[in-house]
């Protein structure tokens, strides 16, 4: 997966957030689906936001960015900040 094919990635999960907030103000969706739905697209983002930095690290470290795996939702929620 390249760079612009997480960056795609990312604009679509973006849309998806953007449409599941216009829905629930529409009252077409129940806010509790809402938060469920909301929760999974913004690990799905994070996860692509880290896959992003570890290409970035890589390519630093002179390696392949194309190595670089994605991290499981676990590992990525569970980063300090």
């Amino acid at each position: 997966m390249s760079d612009s094919d997480i960056h795609a990635r990312i604009k679509d999960l973006i849309d998806q957030e953007h449409e599941l907030r216009s829905k629930t103000e529409a009252g077409d969706l129940d806010p509790a689906e809402e938060r469920s739905q909301l929760k999974a697209l913004e690990e799905s983002l994070d996860q692509a936001w880290d896959l992003l930095r570890r290409r970035r690290a890589r390519i630093d470290g002179g390696l392949s960015p194309d190595d670089a795996e994605t991290a499981s939702v676990n590992q990525v929620e569970g980063y300090l900040q």
